[in-house]
């Protein structure tokens, strides 16, 4: 019996199809995890709603259009590779698309302003990346991406572990030119409405190719490895995708009204955990099955840092203005 197409639509990618093969049928169920639902309760842009109204999108949506945009890359990589006579590491490719839709599973409330509490106080389990991978090693998420093959968990925890790319593969989800960047780059302006800071995706991605490169920096000579380059015909439209991520860091993400509220919540977070580690939870008014007061004991339990989302800040919020 053939498995059944699912198909989600999306903002920027319109319709998003997950085929009725066994391998997007396995990442379909990853989808339904608790772990991967978490993320519809998290911001893909934290406080930035405070100043642009729409962006409340959220990594769930972003994490979808990542494995989109992987697959499309992932297309990219076999037309090349195909026109030159090679074949296709179909394990390698499977991996790479993987990858790009768990990446962000191990996102704390309001992203990156969550992890900003963790260096400050020293805790356990903040960094996005250590969470990621352990979700993806040793959870519910973990049998479903195994259904293609043992290990498979695995070695999607390691790609995404990894500081830079290793192959060509692991560009499609880490590089220059990657799914990530791809996606929020024009999610995030859509979203927040912003009019400026626009790329020209469908001529970059028919003018992308695979090239070797030296990984060695200014005049030292490194290792060669395959990624993607932009051919010459698009070179004015690669112009724009540089100056494009440069516009959109001061115009959204460091925005100043968004880097307020980020400081402000940062030390709000910080003084509430202080307190409670050291023996003052009453005086937070938070009771002790609240998600916060878990976390704060114990930081390195998974079960503690799944409980975060944006929500939980939202009700104590609310209580703390009065006291």
């Amino acid at each position: 019996m053939p498995l059944k197409t699912q198909r989600i639509r999306d903002p920027l990618h319109d319709i998003i199809k997950f085929d009725g093969n066994e391998f997007e049928e396995s990442l379909w169920q990853v989808l339904q995890t608790r772990p991967f639902q978490r993320l519809r309760r998290i911001k893909q842009l934290g406080f930035s709603e405070l100043t642009y109204p729409g962006a409340t999108h959220t990594r769930f949506a972003h994490s979808i259009g990542v494995f989109h945009t992987a697959r499309e890359l992932m297309k990219v990589i076999k037309r090349h590779i195909g026109d030159g006579g090679g074949q296709v590491s179909d394990s390698s490719a499977k991996n790479a698309v993987a990858a790009a839709l768990v990446h962000d599973v191990g996102h704390g409330m309001f992203s990156h302003a969550f992890e900003s509490v963790g260096k400050s106080l020293n805790l356990g389990m903040m960094r996005h990346e250590d969470v990621s991978e352990k979700l993806i090693r040793d959870s519910e998420m973990t049998e479903p991406l195994n259904k293609n093959g043992g290990g498979i968990a695995n070695d999607v925890a390691t790609l995404i572990g990894r500081k830079g790319p290793a192959s060509l593969y692991d560009a499609v989800v880490s590089s220059q030119f990657d799914a990530d960047r791809l996606d929020y780059m024009r999610r995030d302006r859509l979203m927040a409405g912003v009019q400026s800071a626009g790329i020209d995706f469908p001529w970059l991605i028919d003018n992308l190719e695979i090239g070797s490169i030296s990984t060695g920096v200014d005049d030292a000579t490194g290792e060669k490895i395959d990624t993607f380059v932009l051919g010459p015909k698009s070179v004015l439209a690669a112009e724009a995708y540089v100056l494009a991520l440069f516009h959109l860091y001061p115009t959204i993400y460091f925005h100043k009204a968004t880097r307020a509220a980020e400081r402000i919540f940062a030390a709000l977070m910080e003084r509430v955990i202080t307190m409670i580690r050291d023996g003052q939870r009453a005086q937070t008014g938070l009771p002790g099955f609240h998600p916060l007061v878990k976390f704060a004991r114990k930081p390195k339990e998974l079960e503690s840092v799944l409980a975060l989302d944006d929500t939980v800040f939202g009700a104590p919020w609310k209580c703390w203005r009065k006291r």
